[in-house]
């Protein structure tokens, strides 16, 4: 009988045309994320492996291919702002990724506007219309199963301020796809958003008498 399963061993290579791992793991927020170094240049850069990862308190986190600007500034400063990278600021968004020097300021690179926080001194982009400000929790070196240290660090932070437009807020009830946030997903150059379309309801299941 025909195995209806494509398997493979990540060492050992996948076999198709693309990895499907970051296809398979979609869709992916951004981790759409700004820093400065002790001297306050800023840094402005998007994460495709980002999430959050706990509710109380709020902590979110993103990792990094590569001891890159970002985890550089936040090591430095303790502090970061993350941002909902919507279909509106999509481009914008991609220009921040360009690998460009430290001496870069990618706010102006792509057109953007730093605003100051509240909380945190490292500014936030004033056009997105959802940022967190960040104290750094945990600065994390990853391991492979057999303990080789990888040159790929999680990045966790405490969100201790958050800026909503009004805009996005129905009855005081947070409208997650008014903003038309943009996901990472599979393939090279694949995105997607979300619309009022795909919405359905679900309650959990009722265990009080358990």
């Amino acid at each position: 009988m025909t195995d209806p399963f494509h398997f493979y061993e990540p060492r050992k290579g996948h076999g198709l045309p693309h990895d499907p791992f970051k296809a398979i793991i979609a869709p992916r927020p951004i981790g759409w994320v700004s820093s400065h170094n002790g001297e306050g240049r800023l840094n402005l850069a998007p994460y495709s492996f980002f999430n959050a990862f706990c509710a109380a308190p709020p902590i979110i986190g993103f990792a990094s291919a590569g001891w890159k600007d970002s985890v550089a500034n936040i090591e430095a400063t303790g502090e970061f702002c993350w941002h909902l990278a919507t279909r509106t600021l999509a481009e914008k968004m991609n220009t921040s990724s360009a690998s460009v020097g430290a001496d870069v300021d990618e706010f102006a690179l792509a057109g953007l506007t730093p605003a100051a926080s509240n909380v945190v001194k490292v500014p936030r982009v004033l056009e997105a219309p959802v940022s967190f400000e960040c104290r750094l929790t945990q600065l994390i070196q990853l391991e492979s199963a057999d303990g080789e240290k990888l040159d790929n660090w999680l990045v966790l932070g405490e969100v201790v301020g958050v800026h909503i437009d009004k805009h996005m807020l129905d009855d005081g009830i947070y409208q997650t796809a008014a903003a038309e946030p943009i996901l990472r997903a599979g393939g090279p150059a694949t995105y997607y958003t979300i619309n009022e379309s795909v919405r359905f309801e679900m309650e959990r299941p009722d265990n009080s008498g358990q």
